[in-house]
């Protein structure tokens, strides 16, 4: 029987299990390492969590935490971002696609960052293909036209991550293509696939449902840093 209830604050299980060998960890914070992603999770959310995490964050970075918890953020922190997502999980058989893309390595970082940071999937760094599966889909002549992998990995639940399309390859089903590649992988694996989405994304909300995702619940990634 799967727990999902760790799902309310992912970051703080993966970082804890299964990848906790990408991160640090200092008391009830903890965070992966900054060239991989900002993403941090707390144990709880207090003030004395936030100190224990305010070591763990350089001066002019910042942290992303995704958590259901409804919490106050301490003074000395600042709120740059608060966006709520809806958590989809998908508990459906994954048929493998037709199209099958290839599998990313660290030589397609710039491509890849390229990309993330023009459509803006999602916290997106210049190590994150590390973190997991990555695959794409390349143009003709080469150029990396879409991408999805994963990212956050805890217990039997694997986080589809990095959805994203260049503009001008939209409405060819590349995502639909990858989503689909990347959940059977995660299925295969014996793993369940689930991924966030903002909730006022509806066109990416409507066809993760297509791919058999529900939502399971609204949570928030609350961007922070030190003053």
């Amino acid at each position: 029987m799967i727990d999902f209830s760790v799902l309310d604050d992912p970051a703080w299980h993966a970082l804890t299990t299964d990848q906790a060998a990408l991160g640090q960890r200092n008391g009830a914070a903890a965070r992966f390492r900054a060239e991989l992603t900002p993403i941090g999770g707390l144990a709880r959310y207090d003030a004395e969590a936030f100190a224990e995490l305010r070591p763990l964050v350089a001066p002019e970075d910042a942290v992303g935490l995704v958590s259901a918890t409804h919490y106050r953020v301490p003074a000395d922190w600042e709120v740059l971002q608060a966006v709520p997502v809806f958590q989809m999980v998908c508990e459906a058989a994954q048929p493998i696609p037709d199209i099958v893309p290839v599998q990313l390595t660290a030589a397609d970082a710039e491509a890849a960052l390229e990309l993330a940071t023009a459509t803006e999937p999602g916290p997106f760094r210049t190590g994150t293909l590390g973190m997991g599966r990555y695959f794409g889909l390349r143009s003709e002549d080469g150029r990396l036209m879409a991408m999805t992998g994963e990212r956050m990995q805890l217990g039997q639940l694997t986080e589809v991550s990095a959805v994203c399309t260049w503009p001008e390859f939209r409405g060819r089903g590349l995502a639909k293509a990858l989503v689909s590649y990347v959940s059977a992988l995660i299925a295969a694996d014996g793993r369940v696939p689930f991924l966030h989405v903002k909730t006022e994304n509806a066109g990416a909300i409507a066809l993760y449902e297509k791919l058999g995702f529900a939502v399971r619940k609204e949570l928030t990634f609350t961007v922070v840093r030190p003053r």
